[in-house]
C-alpha cells in the first residue's frame, strides 16, 4: 500500500507540471489586421485596375509569351521568303534607319500637323538622283516601324486576350494572319490604283506596304490606352491616330511618294489620282476600328 501511495504521489507531481499555462492578458496583434478575421484591410488593398496588375495577370504573361513565338516564327519566315524573291541589297534601303530616325518619325505619325506645311518639306531628298536613306531624311518611307510595330501588336493583343480570360493560340493566330491579310490587300489595292490612273512614279511595292504598315502604331496606341483607361479612352486615341494618319497619308502621297509632277495632266487623270490618294487615307481608321475594337473591353 506504501507503495501505491508514493506512485500517486509521484504522478501527482507530474500532472502538475504538465498544467496548461494561464491565458495571456491581450492578444497577440504583432500580425496586423490583415491577418484577423473581420479586421480592417490593408492600405492599397482595394487599388483600381492598373499596369501592375496588367502585368502580373499569369494568363496575360502566358498570352505576351505564345504571341512573342508567333512574331518570330513569322519574321523567320518573311525573311526566308524575301531571300528567294526580293534582292537583299534593295531591302536594306528600307532598313537603314537609327535610333534618332525612328524617335522623329514616331513623332512624325502621332503628330504630323507640326510638320512644315509646304510641299519641299514633304518630299524625298535625292542625291545624284539616288533617294536618301530613311535615317538621312525623316520623309523616306521604312520598313523597320511596321515590322517592329507588327510584332508589338500581336503582343499586345495577346495580353489583351489573356486578361480578358479569352487568349488561345487559334485567336491570336487569326488576329496577328487577319492583320496581315488587310495589309496585303491594301497594298495590292493600290497597286491596282495607281495602275488605273496611270501614276508615273518611282512608287514600289515596298513604298505602299511601308506606308500601310504604318497604321500598326496607331494601333498599339488605340488599344494600349483603351486597356488603361477603358472604351472613352480607347475611343479617343483611335480618333487621334486615325486623324494624324490620314492627314500623312495625304501629304505624303502627294508628295513624297505619288511626287508633285504627277498632279499634273488631264483633269480626268487628276481626278483619279485625288481619289487614290483620299481613298487610300480614308481606309485607314476603317481597318484600324475593325483590328483593334474586338481587344477592348
Amino acid at each position: 500500500m506504501a507503495y501505491h501511495s508514493g506512485y500517486g504521489a509521484h504522478g501527482s507531481k507530474h500532472r502538475a507540471r504538465a498544467a496548461p499555462d494561464p491565458p495571456p492578458l491581450f492578444d497577440d496583434t504583432s500580425g496586423g489586421y490583415s491577418s484577423q478575421p473581420g479586421g480592417y484591410p490593408a492600405p492599397g488593398a482595394d487599388v483600381a485596375f492598373s499596369v501592375n496588375h496588367l502585368l502580373g495577370d499569369p494568363m496575360a504573361n502566358v498570352a505576351m509569351a505564345y504571341g512573342s513565338s508567333i512574331a518570330s516564327h513569322g519574321k523567320d519566315m518573311v525573311h526566308k521568303e524575301l531571300h528567294r524573291f526580293v534582292s537583299v541589297n534593295k531591302l536594306k534601303y528600307f532598313f537603314a534607319v537609327d535610333t534618332a530616325y525612328v524617335a522623329k518619325k514616331l513623332g512624325l505619325l502621332v503628330f504630323p500637323y507640326t510638320h512644315q506645311c509646304h510641299c519641299q518639306n514633304w518630299e524625298v531628298q535625292y542625291s545624284r538622283d539616288v533617294p536618301l536613306p530613311p535615317r538621312q531624311d525623316l520623309n523616306a518611307p521604312d520598313l523597320y516601324i511596321p515590322t517592329m510595330a507588327f510584332i508589338t501588336y500581336v503582343l499586345l493583343a495577346g495580353m489583351a486576350l489573356g486578361i480578358q480570360k479569352r487568349f488561345s493560340p487559334e485567336v491570336l493566330g487569326l488576329c496577328a494572319s487577319t492583320a496581315l491579310v488587310w495589309v496585303v490587300m491594301e497594298v495590292l489595292a493600290l497597286l491596282l490604283g495607281l495602275y488605273l490612273a496611270t501614276v508615273r512614279s518611282d512608287l514600289s511595292t515596298f513604298h505602299l506596304l511601308a506606308y500601310s504598315g504604318y497604321k500598326y502604331v496607331g494601333m498599339i496606341l488605340s488599344v494600349l490606352t483603351g486597356l488603361l483607361f477603358g472604351s472613352d479612352g480607347y475611343y479617343v486615341a483611335l480618333a487621334w491616330t486615325s486623324s494624324a494618319l490620314m492627314y500623312f497619308i495625304v501629304r505624303s502621297f502627294r508628295t513624297a511618294a505619288l511626287g508633285p509632277d504627277s498632279m499634273g495632266g488631264p483633269v480626268p487623270r487628276q481626278r483619279l489620282q485625288l481619289y487614290l490618294t483620299l481613298g487610300a487615307a480614308a481606309f485607314q481608321p476603317l481597318i484600324i476600328y475593325w483590328l483593334t475594337f474586338h481587344l477592348v473591353r
